[in-house]
């Protein structure tokens, strides 16, 4: 990895410069009582050649193995000209676009991820990405803070099938400014939020988050929440699956007005799981709160002789505005992820885009068939539902899914703690990169398992 070394003696003249005695007497304002005196579980320091043979070993435990979880982190298949692109050396290595006029690619990248983003999602505006889908949801319930000035509540309600890892993220980065964060009751029947559980919330909310896809794969009341909301006085976040937006009616157009703001997570977006990262959230929103949005935005302008050009317009951030004025300090984006899901796009088409949606959801629909014809597994809910579905095993989920690693399938996500009302639930999923051999391997595998320890 490039770097630049400093000798003892450069280091020394740099701080003789600015009156300091040591590297340790610039961080002389932090308390005493919270320093460390080291960093416990930290390994010894390797070598570069060392460092080459660990990762070498680390790498090779990855077996390869089918993997039918989802979850929030979809493997679908990636055409190789998306990352053969993506990490030629003026993408794979540009930085900030500070410099328009040395930045036109990189903006006018970020500009077609917005045109996409907005187009899937049907709202007016969109940011030039977030940190992940988790972390964007804090930004969310912030934004429609700053966005609701006609509400005094702090309280952002929750479908019943957000993603917990979403809600526990933005409890973290949202809680200590005094947001909370109410999850609304699940109907075990359908999977589906509780929408006569609404009428029952006490103080109206300053926002309402609605997953659909729920996080379960099946699909909300859309338009009776949303309209709930704004009846209310609370603004609609919408968190998606971008794929899913292909097939289902996107956030603009639920119920009367539509969501206000939308998200969700980029990574199905031809961005590989990576064993869960790095990967980029998605931002859009009606075009009268824009001022609220996080982040920054591109533009398309023209200059003095007409020609077009690419221009940063919106930079919300700290470090462009005052610290009082700005959105966040957090909303860097994913750059290059971005470049990644716009050549995706641009390569699939609306079309491709489609396809893959559709694919996923007969994949998934196949593999449900063939694993509830077992003896002890069962479909968890009789609805309709979006490349994801949830069974229910006549015994405990773990060892099951143990012995299905055991044998190169990662069966799907245990369901235990995040939805314990739904007992031995496991959540399936199968994209468009499974095919019959696939489903067969997977329904013979738990036929054994099954049996085996019946």
């Amino acid at each position: 990895m490039p770097f630049i070394p400093h000798t003892e003696e450069e280091i020394s003249e740099m701080l003789a410069t600015i009156g300091a005695s040591s590297i340790n007497e610039l961080f002389d304002e932090i308390p005493r009582d919270l320093l460390i005196k080291d960093l416990d579980g930290v390994p010894d320091a390797l070598n570069e050649m060392e460092i080459s043979r660990l990762m070498r070993e680390r790498a090779a435990q990855d077996r390869g193995a089918s993997c039918f979880i989802g979850a929030g982190a979809y493997e679908h298949h990636i055409p190789a000209a998306v990352w053969d692109i993506t990490t030629r050396g003026e993408f794979y290595s540009a930085y900030t676009p500070y410099q328009a006029e040395a930045s036109q690619g990189t903006l006018q990248t970020i500009y077609e991820y917005q045109t996409m983003a907005a187009s899937l999602t049907g709202l007016d505006v969109s940011n030039a990405s977030l940190y992940d889908g988790a972390s964007g949801l804090a930004e969310a319930a912030l934004m429609a803070v700053r966005a609701n000035r006609k509400s005094k509540s702090r309280r952002v309600l929750l479908s019943a099938g957000v993603n917990q890892n979403y809600q526990n993220v933005a409890r973290a980065i949202a809680g200590s400014q005094g947001l909370t964060f109410e999850r609304l009751p699940l109907d075990v029947e359908t999977g589906t939020t509780a929408v006569s559980a609404l009428d029952d919330q006490g103080d109206a909310p300053v926002a309402v988050v609605i997953q659909q896809p729920s996080f379960l794969g099946t699909y909300e009341q859309v338009d009776d929440i949303t309209d709930w909301a704004h009846a209310n006085g609370a603004l609609v976040i919408a968190v998606v699956n971008p794929i899913s937006l292909t097939v289902l009616r996107p956030p603009g157009s639920w119920g009367a007005a539509g969501a206000d703001i939308a998200g969700g997570e980029g990574q199905p977006l031809g961005i590989p799981l990576s064993s869960g990262g790095p990967y980029f959230g998605i931002m859009t929103c009606k075009e009268q709160i824009v001022r609220q949005m996080p982040g920054r935005i591109v533009g398309r302008t023209t200059d003095l002789d007409g020609n077009p050009g690419f221009t940063l317009t919106l930079q919300a951030r700290e470090q462009h505005i005052r610290r009082t004025k700005a959105t966040s300090n957090i909303c860097t984006n994913q750059g290059l992820m971005v470049t990644a899901a716009t050549i995706y796009m641009s390569l699939l088409g609306y079309e491709g885009l489609r396809e893959v949606a559709l694919t996923s959801q007969a994949r998934t629909s196949n593999l449900v068939d063939l694993l509830t014809s077992i003896d002890g597994v069962d479909r968890a809910f009789d609805v309709p539902h979006f490349h994801e579905a949830v069974i229910r095993l006549d015994r405990p989920v773990a060892p099951v899914l143990e012995a299905l690693a055991a044998q190169d399938i990662l069966g799907g996500f245990n369901l235990n703690k995040d939805f314990p009302e739904l007992g031995n639930a496991l959540l399936v999923c199968a994209t468009e990169t499974k095919n019959d051999d696939d489903l067969a391997a997977y329904q013979v595998a738990l036929r054994d398992i099954m049996t085996a320890s019946a």
